[in-house]
């Protein structure tokens, strides 16, 4: 049996899917099954799937005849896996070579690592190399903010995921959605090196449903919270959600009320130490701090606490006092 199944939704990827598919092929890590779930394609996607099964037995196609979305297919993929390992690909990427070979070295050095993503490097209309938190106790704090793992290069272990699945509600950010949860039960860590090329293009399902992403963010940033026992429905969740995730041009009483929050939030994990508690007060004072000097107005009433009564005054840089000295006083 193979050692790790590679699963690729796809959907009308005729452009790029070749080339997605290739990089999958020529790993220097060859003992696996890729599975493509063709999402009722409607281009040459087929076609082109046909050629590959022909010429390589590793290559698994599921034809659906209706469309079911990216997360649902995920979730067929991991249900059929029959390995231990499974690593996600997206069918417009590129994996460099030896992703497969160094994520599951981290897997053998490291029984206590349940999921494994690297860093990666845009490319197309957008280019940058995206490097988020490595170890796993601040990746499970870049959570509160943001997703830390890019999807497509996520291997993981089958059992550490335990009944956690994609959730179609938070399309475009199941994947935030889904490894927030996860990273309540097992270790994640990063790769520090691009070990794929993320295509970035005007069709990405993120730049097509910037509305619904926003939305899915705020709910699974909530959900996070519940480790604080902070009910998805306090009045105070927006200043909990902007202590822990910065937001421009707050008001100076929202400004204070994020502070205030931030204070009950760090007396909270003293007492439960979900979070580590360096890294994540560490984390709460630079988002603070930033969304103090991105405040939409000041006063001398907004100097006044922060300079007696916030507890942050001290962290802020010497120059950045004085200049807000000045925003707040004149």
């Amino acid at each position: 049996m193979n050692a790790l199944t590679v699963i690729i939704p796809v959907y009308n990827g005729e452009k790029y899917l070749e080339e997605a598919i290739d990089s999958i092929l020529n790993q220097t890590f060859t003992d696996f099954k890729l599975l493509v779930l063709n999402d009722n394609s409607s281009d040459s996607t087929p076609a082109i799937l046909k050629a590959y099964q022909d010429k390589d037995s590793r290559v698994e196609v599921i034809h659906k005849t209706k469309n079911e979305g990216p997360a649902n297919l995920r979730n067929e993929g991991i249900e059929r896996a029959q390995t231990e390992f499974i690593a996600l690909m997206d069918a417009d990427d590129i994996a460099l070579p030896t992703r497969f070979e160094k994520q599951l070295a981290v897997f053998n050095n490291n029984p206590n690592i349940g999921v494994c993503g690297t860093w990666f490097t845009f490319f197309g209309d957008k280019q940058k190399l995206i490097k988020h938190a490595v170890e796993p106790d601040a990746l499970k704090v870049q959570f509160l903010s943001s997703c830390g793992i890019g999807n497509p290069t996520v291997m993981f272990r089958k059992s550490a995921i335990k009944d956690f699945r994609f959730e179609h509600q938070f399309v475009p950010a199941e994947d935030y959605g889904l490894w927030s949860e996860v990273i309540r039960v097992t270790d994640f860590y990063n790769i520090p090196e691009s070990l794929l090329n993320y295509r970035w293009h005007p069709n990405n399902i993120s730049q097509t449903k910037t509305e619904n992403l926003h939305k899915a963010n705020v709910l699974i940033k909530k959900r996070q919270l519940k480790h604080f026992g902070i009910d998805a429905n306090s009045e105070n969740m927006d200043a909990y959600l902007n202590a822990v995730s910065l937001k421009k041009d707050l008001t100076p009483e929202q400004v204070i009320a994020a502070i205030e929050a931030s204070k009950k939030l760090k007396e909270r994990n003293q007492t439960s130490n979900y979070y580590n508690p360096t890294i994540f007060e560490s984390h709460i004072d630079k988002v603070i701090i930033r969304t103090i000097r991105n405040a939409n107005n000041y006063n001398k009433t907004f100097y006044s606490y922060l300079k007696n009564e916030s507890s942050y005054f001290g962290h802020i840089p010497f120059i950045d006092k004085m200049i807000l000295r000045l925003k707040c006083l004149f």
